[in-house]
């Protein structure tokens, strides 16, 4: 059974709209009577460290577009107007995106727009880990960057990706086996700098609450994030005289987690009744005798309980925070932990490659992904996961606000991405909103800014260092309708 979003449709009305060029940022000029003044502010070595947001990732990878229209080379070729030196970065073969290890791919190429859905762009994935083009860059940002991974000593070397110790992004621009992210930073002596804190929230919401290592979300233990970040802005806050670190976003808020309705499956009557005679049924006689034996709670029970209808229904998904109901004992069968989902939960947008669509082809007692068969954990966050990490990042924002080094500036990108979703942010005559796609900001992925997106923050940020070093970085007038929301297959 192929389920049909009409989601999707949405997608290509917007897209088509969209311009698609691609902007060359040290093509901005201001007005030639017009001179750009860095205040009491030295750009000539500016130096940005972070992840994906600040390398310009972008629909789901890393490629050279997107790293052309990252927001520090934005805010680097108007800083050139005030004194600002070259702005390096380590860009990426071409615009397919992707990563390979000895040939083997860890990461895909990047997204477009199809017609009907997010999907990878043709074309050879062409960066290798290995072949190394050695550093250090004034653009010290790489994807999935935690915290702690900026002062992690091996996080650039071959060896280290090996026992999945290194980031190959950084392995391919480390100036040596032994660099760190920070070291590389701190080394080009730099006289402005900013710092996005780290992607520990976004890989870990992005994994649907478990993160890549599969632990929970770790913030002041020896490797946790602030440990990381503390260390980071103490070195640089010693050494660089001017700089501004950011607050983080709310994964959760993101396109990534609001953009597939918890009830994405539509069922006609035929269907709700065969599904229930073949799971509902069998499976609800089940959790009536648990509760019966007190194995399981009421509440619990009728939380489980999975009842299809005509319509739209809840998701099928794996909960690993129900009981182990095991009946064998009563001549009954080990349950699995599986629900459908409620207006509580939250779809991951990569579920869209799996909803819908049958587990095996070959093999249809397999059943079909969220109807027949749950949802794996990873593509989903439940309502104590959404509360646990927006709590422990008001937690990790209030701590990075008090560790910004004296002289330096906060820029809050965690409330920017809030105005987003919430309010939508009217500038240069476009609305950006937190729609996938039709809202401008956000790419292909739901989290990464699109080109637009990091002209926007570049713009605000550069209105955040004026206010503060007393530059006019802002009268160039940057707009961020010249750059691009999408970038189609074949660029």
């Amino acid at each position: 059974m192929k389920i049909k979003y009409l989601l999707l449709s949405v997608f290509m009305l917007a897209l088509w709209s969209c311009e698609t060029d691609i902007v060359n940022p040290d093509e901005v000029y201001p007005d030639p009577y017009l001179e750009i003044d860095s205040g009491d502010a030295d750009f000539s070595t500016y130096v940005a460290m972070g992840e994906g947001i600040t390398a310009g990732m972008t629909d789901n990878s890393l490629f050279m577009a997107g790293q052309m229209n990252s927001y520090p080379n934005i805010m680097a070729g108007v800083m050139s107007m005030a004194g600002g030196g070259e702005f390096t970065q380590p860009y990426t073969n071409d615009n397919v995106g992707g990563m390979l290890v000895a040939g083997n791919e860890v990461w895909g190429e990047r997204l477009f727009f199809n017609g009907a859905g997010p999907a990878g762009v043709s074309g050879n994935i062409t960066n290798e880990a290995t072949s190394t083009m050695p550093g250090p860059y004034n653009n010290m940002a790489f994807p999935f960057v935690n915290g702690i991974h900026m002062v992690a000593p091996g996080y650039g070397s071959l060896a280290g990706l090996a026992v999945g110790a290194a980031n190959p992004w950084f392995v391919r621009a480390a100036s040596s086996d032994g660099a760190t992210v920070l070291g590389d930073a701190a080394g080009q002596m730099p006289t402005f700098v900013t710092v996005m804190p780290g992607n520990d929230f976004a890989a870990y919401a992005g994994f649907g609450a478990s993160g890549l290592s599969g632990t929970m979300l770790d913030l002041t233990s020896p490797q946790g994030m602030l440990v990381g970040v503390g260390a980071t802005l103490q070195t640089l806050g010693a050494m660089v005289p001017s700089g501004v670190v950011t607050t983080l976003p709310d994964p959760t808020n993101t396109p990534q987690w609001n953009t597939v309705p918890w009830n994405s499956i539509p069922l006609d009557q035929a269907t709700a009744d065969l599904l229930n005679a073949q799971l509902g049924d069998p499976y609800n006689g089940a959790l009536f005798v648990a509760a019966l034996f007190g194995i399981i709670t009421p509440e619990e029970a009728a939380l489980r309980t999975v009842t299809a209808v005509a319509g739209q229904n809840g998701v099928i998904i794996d909960d690993e925070s129900l009981t182990l109901i095991d009946l064998s004992a009563l001549g009954g069968p080990v349950l699995p932990n599986i629900r459908q989902a409620n207006a509580n939960d939250k779809i991951g947008i990569t579920a869209l490659a799996l909803l819908g669509n049958p587990v095996d082809p070959t093999n249809p007692a397999l059943g079909v992904w969220g109807v027949s068969a749950p949802l794996p954990d990873q593509f989903t966050l439940m309502a104590n996961e959404i509360s646990y990490i927006q709590s422990e990042l008001a937690t990790a924002n209030a701590a990075i606000s008090a560790s910004v080094p004296n002289g330096w500036a906060l820029f809050d990108l965690g409330g920017l991405y809030n105005e987003l979703v919430t309010t939508g942010i009217f500038e240069d005559d476009f609305n950006m909103t937190g729609d996938l796609v039709f809202g401008g900001f956000f790419g292909l992925d739901g989290y990464h800014p699109t080109s637009r997106g990091s002209a926007l923050i570049a713009k605000k940020m550069m209105e955040a260092i004026d206010a503060t070093w007393g530059s006019n970085l802002s009268d160039v007038g940057l707009d961020v309708g010249d750059y691009p929301t999408n970038y189609p297959d074949g660029i």
